[in-house]
């Protein structure tokens, strides 16, 4: 359900990125109250000349994570958790620290919608809004859990 965009001008290879993705999904977890198993992260490596930041004279190399989260968090944790993914991030592919921008949309838990195999059949629901409680027991877990109330799918 969070969806960590990051946008760098430069590519990385593959086992790089599922180690850097899955200490971003933790860290999102842990600073988040969230589990990680909701977390999907993206790397969208557009190349040299592909992200720009356009400041004083000429525009300079540029690197931006886009944060798509659910409503709900305050401040000082969504601030929290800039910092920690800024450090990880910067740190872990070597960009210049001033280069990379972090960015949050909010979304309401029902703008998302999920599938998972629920006793061996394919169901879906809309998410929830965020709740601290999430961090002690997992969204889809609550989510499945529902689905098998309702009954069998049709």
């Amino acid at each position: 359900m969070p969806y960590l965009q990051l946008d760098v001008p430069n590519h990385y290879p593959a086992a790089l990125k599922q180690d850097l993705a899955q200490r971003m999904g933790a860290q999102f977890a842990a600073l988040m109250q969230t589990t990680p198993d909701l977390v999907n992260v993206a790397f969208r490596e557009l190349g040299e000349g592909g992200v720009w930041n356009t400041g004083d004279g000429a525009p300079v190399p540029a690197a931006m994570l886009t944060l798509a989260i659910r409503r709900g968090r305050s401040a000082e944790q969504r601030e929290r958790l800039a910092e920690a993914l800024h450090t990880t991030v910067t740190e872990a592919l070597g960009l210049d620290p001033v280069s990379l921008t972090i960015e949050f949309s909010y979304h309401a838990g029902d703008d998302i919608y999920k599938k998972r195999n629920i006793d061996g059949v394919l169901r879906g629901a809309l998410g929830r809004d965020w709740t601290p409680g999430e961090a002690e027991r997992s969204l889809l877990d609550t989510l499945e859990e529902e689905v098998r109330e309702s009954g069998p799918a049709e």
